[in-house]
Parts: C-alpha cells; sequence; structure tokens
C-alpha cells in the first residue's frame, strides 16, 4: 500500500485508528479456549467487528511466535483475513545485520504480504535498508517510544545536547523518505511528538499509548498531524479487552467507534 492509498483510507472512513492484536492466550474470553484455534477466533471476530472504523490493524509478533509453530499459521491466516484496503503492520521490531535482515524483510514481506514491519535502528544502516527494497512496502522505525525504559537510551544527550532518538531521525533520512519510511512515536510523550514533527515533517508515525496507557488522542493530533494526517494511532487493549463474555466482539466494536468518532472531530479541526 503506498500514501496516497493511506491517505484515501483515512479520508474515507474519517479515521486514522490502529487496531493492535496484542492476542494474549491467557487474556482472551475463556469461552474461545475450546476452540481448535482459539487466538484465530478472536481476531477474526475483532477484525469483524472494527473493520468498519481501523484504517490498520497490528499483529504483535510475540503472541503469536509464543505459540510454536501453529502460532505462525495463525498468523498467516489473521493477515489473510484483514481487507485488502486495510493497512498492515507486523509489529516485529526487528533489526540484525544485512544478510539477516533482507530474510527477515523476505518474511514478512514475500512470504507473509504484510506492509509494514517494525524496526530498531541500533545497529545502523546496514540494518535498516534491506527493509526499504521492496515496493509500496514500509519500514517503521523505533524512534520515541511509549515505554517506562525507552529513557534509558532515547533521552540521552550528545555533546551537543541532541537526544539520541533526535539523531535516529536525522541520520535515518539518509536511508529512506516519507513514502517508504515510519516512525514509532509514544503518544505518552506529549509535547515530545511535536519535537519530532519538527524533524520529520511529512513522515506518519505509528503513535502507540493511547487509551490504556494513558495517552491524550487530541494531544498527539495537536502536535502531530501534518497536512496527509501523518497518524495512525494504535489502540490494543482498550479495544480488543473490553470485554471478556461471548459479546466481546460488540464490545470492541463500540470501543473502537469511539475512538473513531473523536478522530472524525480531530480531523475536521486540523485538516
Amino acid at each position: 500500500m503506498n500514501k496516497a492509498e493511506l491517505f484515501s483510507q483515512i479520508q474515507k472512513k474519517s479515521s486514522f485508528l490502529c487496531v493492535g492484536l496484542d492476542a494474549d492466550i491467557q487474556k482472551i474470553p475463556a469461552h474461545l479456549k475450546s476452540e481448535k484455534d482459539p487466538i484465530f477466533t478472536f481476531c477474526k471476530e475483532i477484525i469483524e467487528q472494527t473493520a468498519d472504523f481501523a484504517v490498520a490493524y497490528k499483529p504483535n509478533i510475540a503472541f503469536f511466535e509464543a505459540l510454536g509453530p501453529q502460532g505462525w499459521e495463525t498468523l498467516q491466516k489473521v493477515n489473510e483475513l484483514i481487507p485488502k484496503d486495510i493497512f498492515t503492520i507486523a509489529d516485529a521490531k526487528r533489526g540484525d545485520i544485512g544478510n539477516t535482515s533482507k530474510l527477515y524483510a523476505k518474511a514478512f514481506f514475500e512470504k507473509m504480504d504484510f506492509d509494514s514491519v517494525t524496526v530498531a535502528p541500533y545497529m545502523g544502516v546496514d540494518s535498516v535498508t534491506p527493509f526499504l527494497e521492496f515496493e509500496n512496502k514500509w519500514v517503521i522505525l523505533l524512534a520515541l517510544t511509549s515505554n517506562a525504559g525507552s529513557m534509558d537510551f532515547q533521552l540521552i544527550k550528545d555533546e551537543t545536547g541532541k537526544p539520541m532518538y533526535q539523531s535516529v531521525l536525522e541520520k535515518s533520512q539518509q536511508w529512506g523518505n516519507s513514502d517508504n519510511m515510519m516512525y514509532v512515536v509514544g503518544a505518552t510523550r506529549g509535547e515530545l511528538i511535536g519535537e519530532v514533527r519538527k524533524v520529520v515533517p511529512d513522515h506518519f508515525f505509528l503513535v502507540p499509548g493511547v487509551g490504556a496507557q494513558g495517552g491524550s488522542l487530541a494531544d498527539v493530533a495537536k502536535y502531530g498531524m501534518n497536512s496527509s494526517c501523518g497518524l495512525l494511532v494504535n489502540s490494543s487493549r482498550g479495544i480488543i479487552y473490553a470485554s471478556q463474555d461471548e459479546n466481546f466482539g460488540k464490545s470492541a466494536r463500540s470501543e473502537a467507534q469511539k475512538l473513531q468518532e473523536e478522530m472524525s472531530s480531530l480531523l475536521d479541526t486540523y485538516l
């Protein structure tokens, strides 16, 4: 999916919602656990109930990997179930030396046909550029994440006072562009989203941390939105685990719709 197609979906649905499929076998509704493939059944219901409001889905690969070979089969089935006009993100956080990264890229882009994959930048150019060799595929580079440990490295300043995340943003501009590279920017960082936007004005951001982690959607839009929206705001737990009963899908739909309605208002305000 290219940038124009993604923006078209945002405009069509008045939404920049990404639903995170953090499908934890320990947290899904108990009545699903007797199913032959409970994670697939769970994700299928979530997708069918929320597809009207989502422009992206983000399976967290760890929850599927942890199930062994069947987990990989489930992941493939889930990805194939997602409507083709919805952007797909393999949240794998890969990043290794060049020949290994190339194989990771082939796995997610050629074999599984995801639109994008999250990549860690800290091994440098040769760990990232193999992912950029695929047409209409995207690297989503970790820049300023929302977890508590992000401060261990990402906010360390060099001798000029520049934080490390800003160096990542600047250096990576030599590797990709706004048509094949996005950045992970956590919602819990508030006004720092605006600082990131100054460095990379035209790129899309994948923004975790809204909802269960306490990030403000209004602040994300205020500081991060650009002329093509430039935001994919992820909600995982707040949507997919909205309830634990047999109506969990309808509860997920309700939570997704609430976010979409707020997003629609913000798009009207800033675009």
